[in-house]
């Protein structure tokens, strides 16, 4: 996915340079340069002389061949419409040297779509098995991707964190103080599970869905957190809740996990 992505940000760079009605038609929401739409359409017309000679047929055709269903016909005219804008064009020549190098990029980034697609449906079955894995999606913000991450970087090994704040320490979201004197600093973890770490920022932004999640959010925003403190704190508390269910062998209750403050202090 990592290789994906920054395959994508390489052709997004290269297109803004002499192609920028490609970015806007494609800049849609579940609809990006990653997109099969976008790799069949940018393969067959990588420049933009060659996408404006590109008629609604033909446009058609490549989206029904790139497994696109519905509103085939509205993309077709839309796409058709973007691509005979006016646009600022660089030279011919220098037009099509670019284009020959979004193609190379665009043969890249279709082998890393299909690995990370077929590596996704084999996590996903691999995980579904998992003894674990009923405890884990149950969690707000944890599927079964970014389920089998977590999963990956902890272990099933009941013994290898002492207690939860073992494992907060090794995923870099607790953090860490130092005192001396009157003087009393408090920073983040450097030295962390840098996979688990960046499985649990998505982890935590996903559950802010969920209303108890989202409340320890907001009261930590109102603590006078920044965002990526607030949601490091919101996986921190989520992580614990994580190891105490894994531990015990329950599932994720969350009445008992984000008990409402005034309960809490009674």
């Amino acid at each position: 996915v990592w290789n994906r992505q920054q395959l994508s940000n390489q052709l997004r760079s290269l297109l803004r340079e002499y192609f920028p009605a490609a970015l806007k038609a494609f800049q849609v929401k579940n609809i990006g340069l990653t997109s099969r739409e976008a790799r069949a359409v940018l393969q067959a017309a990588p420049t933009p002389a060659a996408a404006a000679k590109l008629t609604r047929r033909s446009l058609q055709a490549l989206l029904r061949a790139a497994g696109r269903q519905r509103n085939v016909e509205a993309w077709a005219d839309k796409l058709q419409a973007h691509f005979r804008e006016q646009h600022l064009r660089q030279l011919p020549l220098v037009e099509e040297a670019l284009g020959r190098q979004a193609q190379a990029i665009l043969l890249q980034l279709d082998a890393a779509c299909r690995a990370a697609d077929e590596l996704a449906e084999a996590t996903s079955e691999a995980f579904s098995q998992h003894p674990d894995a009923a405890i884990i999606t149950g969690f707000p913000g944890l599927a079964e991707l970014t389920g089998a991450r977590v999963l990956a970087e902890l272990g099933d090994d009941r013994t290898r964190f002492i207690d939860a704040r073992a494992l907060k320490a090794y995923a870099g979201s607790a953090p860490i103080t130092r005192a001396s004197g009157k003087s009393l600093v408090v920073h983040h973890r450097k030295v962390k599970n840098q996979r688990l770490a960046a499985a649990g920022y998505v982890w935590a932004f996903a559950s802010l869905r969920a209303p108890g999640p989202r409340a320890h959010y907001d009261h930590r925003r109102a603590q006078g957190d920044r965002h990526s403190s607030a949601l490091c704190n919101t996986f921190n508390r989520m992580l614990g809740c994580l190891h105490h269910c894994l531990q015990k062998g329950v599932p994720y209750n969350e009445n008992v996990a984000f008990r409402p403050r005034e309960a809490a202090a009674a």
